[in-house]
């Protein structure tokens, strides 16, 4: 790598750390057996040039993440990863949800169905929600 790539891989990597924690840096390490220019680019592109522009602040980047992830609806360790992101750089969990609803509207009830069983996943994980046997 050269330094610029070498500023884009640390800065990458100190905003997925600010939006993710553990959680971001255990995708990238999966990633290393098979396939570590993708982790590397992972860092580089999405955190390092994207998340790091002035125009949106992280809340604001992580609810469209949010809304894009459930709408695609295949995208379910992401969103999981994501819904972590979004509740570490202050949405609330009424604030997560009420983007996977409107996603119903717009990438139909499945992706939405999908998408607010995983925030539950993870709400309860983090103590946010009690479990309703």
């Amino acid at each position: 790598m050269n330094n610029r790539s070498n500023l884009r891989f640390e800065q990458g990597l100190e905003k997925l750390k600010e939006i993710d924690g553990q959680a971001g840096e255990r995708v990238i390490d999966a990633l290393q057996a098979v396939c570590p220019d993708l982790g590397r680019y992972v860092i580089e592109f999405p955190f390092g040039d994207i998340y790091r522009r002035p125009g949106l602040d992280l809340k604001s980047r992580e609810i469209a993440t949010v809304a894009a992830l459930t709408a695609l609806g295949t995208a379910g360790p992401q969103l999981e990863v994501h819904i972590h992101g979004a509740l570490n750089v202050g949405c609330s969990p009424e604030q997560v949800t009420e983007v996977i609803l409107q996603m119903a509207v717009y990438a139909g009830f499945p992706a939405a169905l999908n998408g607010m069983l995983i925030a539950k996943s993870v709400f309860t994980e983090r103590g946010l929600l009690e479990v309703v046997e």
